[in-house]
Order: C-alpha cells, then structure tokens, then sequence
C-alpha cells in the first residue's frame, strides 16, 4: 500500500512487511521469529495492525520529519531560512538587554545542569533544555522576531532556540541545523492552521502562539537528534501532550510571561519532546487519531490530513514574515505608511496636525496607549515623526515616554479600531491620514508591509537590521564574523563552531 502523496518526490513508496516495519522502528530484535506462509515467504501484518500504529496522516507526517536532515532544500528556501536564522539570533542578542533577557539568565544562572549548549550573548553553557528555554525567551524579550500569519505565531524564537540547543547537544553540521530549522518552520504552523488560525484561538481562549512554535520546536529538536519515523511519531505524542498556552498573555505588561509563553516554554518542550524519545522512551503511536486525540481535544471539526497538505512543496518558512521595524506586528504597516508618505510628500513634525492611524479592532486593542514602548502604536508613531525612523534603541527607550517633545506629537495621533479592517485578519491593515498644518490631506493604506511574502525583505535589509541589533551587544567584528558563517552554513562541520560569535 502506498499512503505516501506523489507530489513529494522524496518520499518512498512502501509496501509494508514486518521486516521493513521493524526496520524503520528502532524497534527490530536480533533473532525474531517472522511469520511465513508455506512456502517460507514472510507474511505482511494487516493493514489494520498498520493502521493502529499509525494512521495515513501521521504515517506520512513522520516520515518526512525523518527524512529531513537528508533532504536538500530548494536554494530559496535555504535563503530564506538563513535570513530567519539570522533575524532570531539577532532578536535573541538585542534582548539579552531587556527584561525578559535578564530574567533568563537569572534563571540559567541559579539552575543550570551540566551540558554542551550555548546561552547567546552571555558566557553560559549548560544542558539543552536550559538553553532552549533561556534562548527562547531572549529571542521574544520584545517584538523583534518574525511571525507567521496564517498559523497566528511566531515560528522562529522557538524553532530556532531548540534546533541550536538540540544541534548543539550532537554536535550536527551547519547543512543539518539549516534543515532542521526549515522543518520546524514547516511543522509548527501546519498545527494551528489545521486547527484555524486566528479564529481558533479567538473562540477556544488557547493560544496558537504557544502550540504552535512548540510543535515546530520539537520537530527541529527531533530533526536535530536523527530520530527515524517511529520516534517521531512517539515524540509528537510527547508534544501534545505538553501544549498549552492561554490568550491571557494580552495582559502581561512587562513582556516576561509572553516572552516565556512564546519562545521560552515552546522551545524547551519541544527539546524535552525530542530528548525523551532520544534516550528510549515510547508512548502513543499516533496522537493525531483514535481516542482522545489531539484534535478530539483542541478542535473536533479540524481536517487532520491539514498536517500534510503540500508538504514539501510549500515551505511555510517562505511564508514568514520579517518585520522591518522592531516593533509589534500591529504597528508594522502604520510605519510602513508613514515612511511613504515622507518619500512622496516630505515634511517635518511641526508641519503635522494631527494623525489618525485605522487598524483592526483586535489589532487595536494589542497596541493602543499600552505601557510598553515598543508596542505602543501612539508613542511610536511620535517617534517616528520626531526621528524621521524607528531603531531598536528608540523603540525601547522608556524614558522617552515622558519625554514633553514626544507627548507633544502623541497628543496628535488617533488610534480607530475598524471593524471593517477586523475582517481581513490575518492581513494586517493600516490606513494612515496625516492633516498639515496648511490644511492639507495625505492618505496611504497599506495591505502588505515590508517583510512579508508578499514583499519581502532583501538580504541586505535583513543584514542592516541584523546590525543594528548585534553590533551594541556583541561589537562590528563579532557581528561580521557571525554574518559570515551564517550565510555559509553548508560550510560549517559543527554547529558549536557558532558559539565564539554568540557569546559576548
């Protein structure tokens, strides 16, 4: 029987004997008695014995996770993982400033276990689990790393952190890393897509910012480790088994428990995941049907075969956005308009009269006035049009936030919920309206900000923020040399070679 799609050319065709299961199980014993007809020819199990060690959906699923550290990627896809490898471990140096950052180190200092993983931007090593959780948490201490629209998350801050903690641990080449880390994006988002993305997460309370990077961490973890298609399919039970997260990370107000929810608890539990199978352990064949599974559980009407569609095909790394500015999604296409408009109509600050900024109502609330600058759309918005631009140093100077020149451009600004724009989420719209003090109008909509798919970033912008986020931690050499080996990875015999560029 063939379950395997013909579109993914990679896959093999199997006509299952209880050799071959074995085989591919870990699981054959020097010595077995196989079961043969008259003829002393091996007689296949039944398709249902098949069936209720894995389902066709989860069969295939597995099997492509194993398949992937094998498996070269398409040259733009290797592009583009790069660039999000290097956008995460920027995110992860730039936050090692900030709070959340501090906290992790706090933690990994006090409770460090012997091991062979980097904790970036400080001079801790410790076990793989410790780093992936402290990592994870670096690369979301604000709203520097990427995010993936379709599956409402962000793939990287967890994705990454377990590929490195994971690669680290058995000390895989730079191609294996790279693979990995294309699987996870890959894995995690197909999750909560399947699930229903953002109208899931709105009806259920769950957070898909949660289940979903810890399904993409685990598969880059098990990618990472070289667990064949048994194990994988015992680890994504290990997976769901851990997933949680609630929506009522909207109300932390210092980052931190966000931060954990996003990256930090995801990217352990997904090493935890791989690790465990890693050292022997078994459990449910296939998590993803029979009774009480993961999808009777989160969301019964949810088309499981979702896990599988275009694997292979569609790279979801490809359709990850980067954000240009290092801010919260919600604020990225205000910035965007705002920039247009100063290239098509230049003007100062003191030529504005007031500002009225429209974006959808849940887009809204995320960013309206909030306490945290970097995700304050008015307070960055008055940035920007005293700055003429927004640095990661302007985002996160708190000070700034009484500063009298500031809240003098912030009284002109006007955040309007649209209900209209609501709609079109995942999308996120911004229509900005500038009135001049001669009276004069300028209006720009923006649909598709820059970093998205739909227009991307070059290698260049990401390089140049990259800068701006390395260099104040890790200084212009260290910077360079990391930008070098990243963009070499292919060429890169053990991943720990990294860590000298990670560390301070």
């Amino acid at each position: 029987m063939n379950r395997w799609p013909a579109n993914l050319p990679s896959f093999k065709s199997y006509a299952f004997t209880r050799r071959e299961l074995l085989r591919l199980t870990g699981l054959g014993i020097t010595g077995a008695v196989l079961p043969v007809d008259a003829n002393g020819a091996e007689v296949p199990p039944p398709v249902d014995r098949l069936e209720k060690i894995a389902g066709p959906v989860t069969e295939q699923l597995s099997g492509y996770m194993s398949e992937a550290s094998a498996r070269p990627l398409p040259p733009d896809v290797a592009e583009k993982s790069k660039h999000h490898i290097l956008d995460t471990l920027a995110a992860m140096i730039s936050g090692s400033r900030l709070l959340p950052g501090q906290r992790a180190f706090q933690f990994v200092g006090t409770y460090r276990s012997a091991g062979d993983s980097t904790v970036v931007a400080s001079k801790t090593v410790c076990g793989p689990i410790e780093a992936a959780l402290a990592n994870g948490i670096l690369s979301h201490a604000d709203e520097t790393d990427d995010s993936h629209s379709p599956s409402q998350s962000h793939p990287g801050c967890a994705v990454v952190s377990a590929a490195l903690a994971a690669g680290e641990q058995f000390r895989i080449s730079g191609d294996h890393f790279l693979r990995s880390v294309a699987l996870g994006y890959d894995i995690g988002p197909r999750v909560t897509m399947t699930l229903g993305g953002q109208q899931f997460e709105a009806a259920s309370h769950w957070s898909t910012h949660s289940i979903s990077p810890l399904f993409g961490a685990a598969a880059a973890a098990g990618c990472a480790a070289g667990l064949n298609a048994q194990q994988m399919r015992w680890m994504l039970g290990y997976t769901a088994q851990q997933s949680s997260g609630l929506g009522a990370w909207n109300r932390d107000t210092e980052h931190v428990q966000k931060a954990f929810l996003f990256g930090g608890m995801t990217a352990r539990n997904g090493v935890t995941s791989a690790l465990l199978v890693h050292s022997g352990w078994t459990g449910v064949d296939d998590i993803f049907s029979g009774k009480d599974n993961f999808f009777a559980a989160y969301n019964p009407k949810a088309d499981p075969s979702g896990l599988i569609e275009k694997l292979g095909e569609r790279f979801e790394v490809t359709r990850t956005n980067i954000k240009k500015w290092p801010v919260g999604s919600p604020i990225q296409a205000a910035l965007d308009a705002l920039e247009l408009l100063r290239q098509q109509h230049p003007f100062t600050a003191g030529q504005v009269r007031s500002v009225s900024v429209r974006v959808a109502t849940a887009e809204a609330a995320i960013v309206n006035n909030r306490e945290i600058p970097d995700i304050c759309l008015q307070h960055i918005l008055a940035v920007a049009l005293l700055d003429n631009t927004v640095t990661f140093a302007s985002a996160h100077d708190t000070a700034r936030m009484k500063d009298p020149a500031v809240l003098r451009e912030r009284a002109k600004i006007q955040l309007i919920p649209d209900e209209g724009l609501e709609k079109l989420m995942p999308l996120r719209v911004a229509i900005l309206e500038l009135i001049l003090a001669d009276g004069s109008k300028l209006s720009r909509r923006v649909d598709n900000v820059r970093g998205t798919p739909e227009n991307p970033m070059t290698r260049e912008e990401v390089v140049a923020k990259a800068r701006d986020l390395i260099t104040p931690v890790l200084g212009a050499a260290k910077c360079a040399g990391l930008l070098d080996k990243l963009f070499s990875l292919e060429n890169l015999s053990d991943i720990r070679d990294l860590r000298p560029l990670l560390q301070p």
